[in-house]
């Protein structure tokens, strides 16, 4: 029997990337970016209790994991708390049965799991046989060699796999990251508010429609459109669709920062325009806000809300061109949470056998039902599928017009430097040009390292 130890790190080492991402059923972290409540609202006693557990089963994990005759082997899988570890767990299962083994899923917080892979991968011998991994984070944990190289193990993408959820989960041509959980930004939409503006969810194509919709309810008393705050993760996330649909992005091709030019001003003044028909929020009060009927739009991730035929919001794909006639950009941001296989596992057969049973597409159907929103197109497009979750439509859209976040071993810092002053620019503390010019010499700094 599967066994979770949720794990709460006092001292952060690094903040996680923008997707991961949003989390599910769960509070806040980048990108990815939920964190699982249950965890932070755990006593004291039950805390230390926790990481007693948790360190134990590390040093013990050389007698756990034995091979001898008549003993169970053991894996560890290091994950994302709240829905992907309840999609995990629950497909573990019949691997245990089969193979006669023992899956613990490790569940942790955004920057936690981030900073215990990495420390973890400087052991000989690694706690974690698999883990969970932002794709953001591939250039850091591929220069660092913590993932193993899937390729040299016989494993492929296959065509079933939406294209956009691996561009960067490959280096060279070697796979290192298996997609997993199909997590993509969405626009959440009130239906009933988009109605009174003369739209449905299927209208909306444009950031033109998106501020005719959001002036309508502000005017009507509402939140047109409602922004993220909490942190500069969270901003940055959420202010990134409207730079990209501007045709631009946050560096150049070579990772050059691009921050304080007249196209980057262009986006963020129109994001403060729409900002200003509205409140910002952390997550969990912008999904009560739009369902409600309190606010008409609100970027999410589609992890923390799963309408329904009959739920008074939906989610459509992220409008890709400013106005009608405009050039059509990806502005979904990915934050897909891929699987990998640790270089360290003294496990390694086994993991191998294990990641492939996860992604494996009859095992991918089956987690659907457990909260699973899979990468791959024969699901997300599966009649049955759709008539039980309909908004699988939009999340294959949103996937296949997905934009990846740069990929630099710098992305945490990155994320935060910018963030931060964008942060000050839309709450007044500095003006749009310095503090444009301010992240920018930051940014010049540090990828100059």
């Amino acid at each position: 029997m599967k066994k979770k130890v949720v794990s709460i790190v006092l001292t952060a080492v690094m903040a996680a990337s923008i997707a991961a991402c949003g989390q599910a059923d769960t509070t806040t972290t980048a990108g990815s970016e939920a964190s699982t409540s249950a965890a932070a609202e755990t006593s004291a006693a039950d805390t230390a209790s926790a990481d007693t557990a948790a360190q134990t089963t590390t040093d013990t994990a050389d007698a756990d994991t034995s091979t001898a005759s008549g003993d169970v082997e053991k894996l560890t899988i290091a994950a994302r708390g709240g829905t992907y570890a309840d999609v995990l767990n629950e497909s573990v299962r019949q691997f245990e049965q089969d193979n006669n083994c023992e899956v613990d899923v490790l569940e942790l917080e955004g920057d936690d799991l981030h900073s215990k892979i990495a420390l973890d991968s400087a052991n000989a011998e690694g706690a974690y046989d698999l883990a969970m991994v932002d794709g953001s984070w591939i250039a850091e944990f591929t220069e660092g060699n913590y993932l193993l190289d899937l390729t040299k193990e016989g494993y492929s993408y296959d065509d079933d796999l939406i294209p956009a959820t691996y561009a960067t989960a490959a280096v060279d041509g070697d796979a290192y990251l298996i997609p997993f959980y199909g997590n993509v930004t969405v626009m959440m939409y009130n239906k009933e508010l988009v109605k009174a503006a003369g739209y449905t969810g299927d209208d909306i194509d444009s950031w033109d429609d998106v501020k005719k919709i959001a002036q309508s309810a502000h005017d009507a008393g509402k939140n047109g459109y409602v922004t993220r705050g909490g942190g500069a993760d969270p901003v940055l996330t959420d202010f990134y669709p409207l730079l990209l649909a501007n045709g631009t992005d946050l560096v150049d091709k070579d990772n050059n920062p691009t921050v304080d030019t007249d196209t980057f001003k262009t986006a963020l003044t129109q994001y403060m325009d729409l900002q200003a028909l509205g409140e910002t929020m952390e997550k969990d009060d912008m999904v009560a806000n739009v369902e409600n009927g309190d606010g008409a739009l609100a970027v999410i991730w589609p992890g923390w809300y799963s309408p329904t035929k009959d739920s008074p919001a939906d989610y459509c794909v992220i409008p890709a061109k400013l106005t009608d006639d405009g050039q059509e950009q990806n502005t979904s941001v990915l934050g897909v949470w891929d699987l990998a296989v640790m270089a360290n596992t003294t496990h390694k057969d086994l993991a191998v056998k294990l990641i492939e049973y996860l992604t494996d597409k009859d095992v991918q159907m089956a987690s659907v039902e457990n909260g699973g929103v899979p990468c791959r197109k024969s699901i997300l497009e599966d009649a049955d599928v759709l008539a039980a979750h309909p908004q699988f439509a939009a999340i294959e859209g949103a996937l296949e017009k997905g934009a990846s976040r740069p990929v630099m071993t710098q992305w945490s810092d990155f994320c935060e430097i910018l963030g931060t002053e964008i942060d000050s620019i839309c709450t007044g503390v500095d003006d749009m040009d310095t503090g444009l010019a301010n992240a920018q010499s930051q940014l010049e700094e540090l990828m100059a390292e």
